[in-house]
């Protein structure tokens, strides 16, 4: 868990996805559309891919892909980024966390 916190904590917008999941593809190319460049880690690419999901589980990430990290606190998943667009505090919450400027 103290690595995906870790990574997750490494730059303004984190997402840990899996290459062939259409709604992290979706969700990343939401928060690129704001003009934010987020780090995004393949979990099954990645060597501690399956360490990655199972902490991001246990941080309550069901399913574990896509879960969002903004402003180096996790926000949660598809669900929770999809929310936060529809309500208009998406761009507000990437401006906090100095991922996009306006």
């Amino acid at each position: 868990m103290d690595m995906v916190m870790k990574l997750g904590s490494s730059s303004a917008v984190v997402i840990f996805t899996k290459s062939s999941c259409c709604i992290s593809h979706s969700i990343e190319t939401l928060i690129r559309s704001f003009g934010a460049n987020p780090i995004v880690y393949e979990l099954d690419t990645h060597p501690n891919g399956k360490q990655m999901e199972r902490a991001l589980m246990e941080l309550g990430c069901e399913p574990s892909v896509p879960a969002i990290f903004i402003g180096k606190e996790l926000v949660g998943g598809a669900n929770e980024i999809m929310s936060l667009n529809l309500r208009g505090k998406l761009k507000q919450l990437l401006i906090r966390a100095k991922a996009i400027w306006v």
